[in-house]
């Protein structure tokens, strides 16, 4: 019997609901298909056989009755197959589907797969017009394959019959765009897409059963990261609720851009930390701004696999990266000019809304353990084309996006937890990220003013490493017209980017020659092992690590991952962080590989590569504490914005840092031969900067 979906029941879609309930369980029976192809149907059959089956927890009446080891039950019987413990036997493991099913149509059929699994949510959701839309397409591929064996009498699949399989994959994913990239836009500025924002404000956030209403597979981490925050005072909530929201406030207070304008945040954060989350919604509501709020990329069109939006920690990392190119199997020029065509529609249909967004407001985790992927041949790879053909389509989103919502009027912040993984001390280094966090700024203000006085009477930075470490390069900076006035490099406090600690700049990129290298670090969901990266004016020129055994898969690492498929990157951003309390805390637990960018980057020198720090707001006029004029906003391929903005814009930023102790000597080099030194042998040597030193020297 049908369960009620509470999403748009209509007659129509209800009765293509009852086709696909009658069809789908047929299909393992029919005995139409070649012995081979038998196992994926029947397991792909039985996953969507579950969905249906669990409806009434999420709609009907054991929503409220079920305890959470029911819950426990039910994903695991949905996730089953994505689990590590058994993935390798799983269809969805692109390694297993091409071994039983053939080169050609296993990594097809694995594909497809891997977006099915996006069902999870769209139940939770109510999302029936998905569900059925996702199920069609599983039965018209069935009926490829069973027909075209019916059609000769044999149990073999024909050249033909694959085709006819990736045709109708490929025209589903064209025909479908409307659907899914106009949702995906639309609930990033809409706040009546509420399904999780009804989640964080109405549920008992007592009862751990609340955590499963999201339909995203719930570990230990999301459960006892809900915990947790049940054990905080309320004080304790308060401050970091305050201290996130204040960050987002402060951003637009300290550019000089309106808040009063703005309608809608986009709220970001991890399934578990809700208690703050909520506390955090009630003091953007005081602001006069609503929460939108969208799930993490599920689908192969929607970055799957990348922590945005409101997200849970990875089920299966290994799964995220064997799919992560899976649009490739439909991703063409036409496919990306109608999803560009979509999402300007979207947006210009809710210009009103976009204009009064404001920009993200991001809650990041960190301590998951080390994930060395495994390079699978079976996997998608890009070809040169679709490789340049992402580049063109990640700029060309990035025009529409801040077409509706400008740069200059947008702002954004991200603060970062510790994960209950990180641990046995979870709770002291949770306890100690948050006293990071709220570092006085004042002090630090001070300090690296000074630092700043310093680096503003430079021609270049010399930065060297010590050791092991091979980091030689020199940074160009620009020059200052009226030193009394300007400045190169930006004071940065905590407001944006919490915690505080950091002053930055954006190279000149003519001049910025040598290399950087790191022995190890996490960047994203990825980690490098000798990352080293050789530049010339400024661009990369070289680049190669060793987590794999061959030259050819490191530099593929890298290339799709650290220079999102560029030829080339600029750096973006050359840094130094001044956040010695967050480095000390990270060696005292053993956590330094495992800090995010966003703490990383505040405890050593720090080089970016992609775009600036500036990108989309080189116009606005940004000003320090001091009073002095920024003006180390651009460089040589962002100034092409004025001619082609597809030269200009490379839609990434990915930090580098070098810790404290391998790093040598940052000098000033000034144009009359001074040598002024920043940091010599890991510390501090400008006068007035001795309080940096006493965590490192504790």
């Amino acid at each position: 019997m049908r369960d009620t979906f509470f999403y748009k029941e209509s007659q129509d879609l209800l009765e293509r609901l009852d086709l696909l309930l009658e069809r789908i369980p047929q299909i393992p029976e029919e005995g139409a298909l070649p012995p081979a192809l038998q196992p994926f149907f029947a397991e792909v059959t039985g996953y969507i056989r579950s969905i249906y089956r669990f409806n009434s927890y999420y709609h009907g009446e054991k929503k409220f009755s079920a305890s959470e080891e029911d819950w426990k039950g039910i994903q695991e019987k949905l996730f089953f197959h994505m689990m590590p413990e058994h993935y390798a036997d799983s269809y969805l493991n692109p390694a297993k589907a091409v071994a039983d099913l053939g080169q050609e149509l296993g990594g097809m059929l694995s594909a497809v797969y891997a977006d099915l699994m996006a069902m999870n949510g769209w139940l939770a959701e109510g999302r029936l017009d998905l569900i059925v839309m996702w199920g069609e397409l599983y039965v018209q591929i069935y009926g490829c394959i069973a027909g075209d064996c019916a059609d000769r009498g044999e149990c073999t699949l024909s050249e033909e019959a694959i085709a006819d399989v990736q045709d109708a994959i490929y025209w589903f994913y064209h025909d479908n765009l409307e659907i899914m990239q106009h949702e995906r836009t639309v609930a990033l500025i809409d706040e009546d897409y509420d399904f999780f924002r009804n989640i964080v404000m109405h549920s008992d956030l007592e009862d751990p059963c609340y955590l499963y209403q999201y339909g995203t597979y719930i570990s230990d981490n999301e459960r006892k990261l809900s915990q947790y925050m049940n054990q905080l005072s309320q004080e304790e909530i308060d401050s970091m609720a305050s201290t996130y929201t204040e960050g987002y406030r402060i951003g637009f207070e300290v550019a000089g851009k309106p808040l009063h304008k703005k309608r809608t945040v986009d709220v970001e954060f991890p399934i578990g930390m809700e208690r703050m989350v909520r506390k955090a919604v009630e003091n953007f509501e005081a602001m006069g701004l609503e929460c939108t709020m969208y799930r993490e990329g599920t689908l192969s069109m929607t970055n799957r696999g990348r922590k945005r939006g409101v997200y849970a920690t990875a089920v299966n990392k290994q799964f995220d990266y064997d799919h992560k190119d899976d649009k490739g199997y439909y991703y063409d020029k036409r496919f990306v000019e109608r999803r560009l065509e979509v999402m300007k529609d979207s947006f210009e249909k809710n210009k009103d809304k976009a204009k009064k967004h404001g920009g993200p407001a991001v809650v990041e985790v960190f301590g998951e353990p080390k994930f060395d992927p495994i390079n699978k041949p079976e996997n998608y790879k890009y070809t040169d084309d679709q490789n340049q053909l992402n580049v063109y389509d990640m700029s060309e989103s990035s025009q529409i996006l801040y077409s509706y919502i400008p740069g200059e009027e947008r702002s954004f912040t991200i603060i970062a937890y510790p994960l209950p993984c990180i641990g046995d001390r979870f709770e002291e280094i949770f306890s100690e990220v948050v006293k990071i966090n709220t570092l006085d700024y004042k002090l630090y203000q001070e300090m690296q003013q000074k630092i700043i006085d310093l680096l503003d009477q430079g021609e270049r930075v010399h930065v060297k490493g010590s050791g092991a470490n091979q980091t030689d390069i020199t940074v160009m900076l620009h020059p200052l017209t009226d030193p009394s006035k300007e400045t190169i490099f930006e004071n940065c406090v905590a407001d944006v980017n919490i915690p505080v600690g950091e002053v930055f700049t954006s190279p000149v990129l003519e001049g910025t020659n040598g290399v950087l290298h790191v022995s190890q670090v996490y960047l994203g969901e990825y980690s490098y092992e000798n990352l080293k990266i050789t530049f010339e004016d400024g661009k990369i020129k070289d680049y190669t690590c060793t987590n794999f055994p061959t030259e050819e898969e490191n530099r593929k690492y890298i290339f799709d991952n650290v220079l999102y498929k560029h030829d080339t990157l600029p750096i973006g951003e050359f840094a130094i962080g001044t956040n010695t309390t967050a480095y000390t805390m990270a060696r005292k637990y053993g956590i330094a590989d495992k800090l995010p960018i966003l703490i990383a980057e505040k405890t050593g020198p720090h080089f970016a590569v992609g775009d600036t720090c500036y990108s989309q707001e080189e116009e606005v006029h940004t000003f320090n504490p001091d009073g002095k004029e920024i003006i180390a906003k651009e460089n040589s391929c962002s100034v092409l914005r004025k001619e082609d903005m597809s030269k200009a814009y490379f839609n990434c930023h990915t930090d580098i840092t070098i810790p404290y102790d391998e790093l040598e000597l940052i000098e000033v080099l000034c144009k009359d031969g001074r040598r002024l030194p920043i940091i010599r042998d890991g510390r501090f040597v400008v006068a007035g900067c001795e309080e940096l030193n006493k965590p490192l020297d504790a």
